[in-house]
């Protein structure tokens, strides 16, 4: 796509869409009018802002896309489905958006993420980011872990996994598993176990634990196996997992600081509980 009248003061952005009909509808008014705006730049290398059309699951796609990347990039997420955590504007609220970004300062929200590091028996070692989560299952049996915070054995782990969450992803899968919600500046990971054996025999703390950012989560599995881990949306089946470390990433996931750039508790609150009776 070619764009006249590029110079250094333009806003590069990048439009990723799903493929709902209403969603290809929105990208195609976006291409529209910044296709013909001096101001902007449509390009899907380097952007300054992407934005994500679709719902939640488009914006960690998005994400992903441009993990490599996230110290030069801010997000914002246009939601035309359900009401989204990561998403500011409803699909009807195109020319708000545009007029924001027309006046935009570079202003940004950023959230922490979560670093992942996998070390297979085999000796190969594997590094990912997550904005929600990622869990670690095993497949064929119970799995038996022993679990490391900030260097000491907390307890040995029996049940079908464990989930860490970012604070973002505090309301997504770790809600579902009785976690505990966290504003999204706080910097700390959620440790939450999935379907812990407590008995006379096996004990775990059973409660969800709030990790500080200097300090990191290893889980040790005490048997071969396959083992299921997801980061975000993507699931992958790994032979042998040795270790799984888990810590606060470096570097952040920024979002366009707008007007309507909506508060969290708002997002909780019309995600959860509805409108309230006067």
């Amino acid at each position: 796509m070619t764009q006249m009248n590029y110079t250094d003061n333009v806003i590069r952005v990048a439009i990723i869409a799903n493929g709902k009909y209403q969603s290809k509808r929105v990208a195609s008014k976006l291409f529209a009018v910044f296709r013909d705006d001096p101001d902007f730049y449509l390009t899907k290398k380097k952007p300054d802002v992407v934005i994500s059309i679709g719902g939640d699951g488009m914006l960690l796609s998005a994400f992903h896309m441009y993990e490599n990347e996230l110290d030069s990039v801010r997000f914002v997420g246009i939601h035309t489905g359900h009401l989204g955590f990561y998403t500011d504007y409803r699909d009807f609220e195109i020319d708000k958006l545009i007029e924001n970004l027309r006046e935009d300062k570079g202003d940004k929200v950023s959230y922490p993420i979560l670093k992942i590091v996998l070390t297979l028996e085999n000796g190969r070692i594997i590094k990912a980011r997550a904005l929600n989560e990622a869990t670690i299952k095993r497949i064929e049996k119970t799995m038996v872990a022993d679990v490391y915070i900030n260097n000491v054995r907390f307890e040995s782990f029996r049940g079908d996994g464990m989930s860490i969450s970012t604070p973002t992803g505090s309301t997504a899968y770790n809600k579902s598993l009785g976690g505990a919600i966290l504003h999204p500046t706080i910097e700390a990971l959620q440790l939450t176990e999935i379907s812990s054996l407590n008995n006379l025999v096996f004990r775990t703390v059973g409660s969800s634990l709030i990790i500080p950012k200097e300090e990191m989560i290893e889980i040790v599995p005490q048997r071969t196996g396959i083992y299921t881990v997801s980061v975000d949306n993507k699931t992958y089946n790994l032979k042998n997992v040795v270790k799984a470390q888990y810590y606060i990433d470096s570097e952040k996931i920024h979002f366009v600081s707008t007007p309507s750039h909506t508060s969290f508790w708002e997002r909780v609150q019309d995600a959860f509980i509805g409108e309230l009776d006067s």
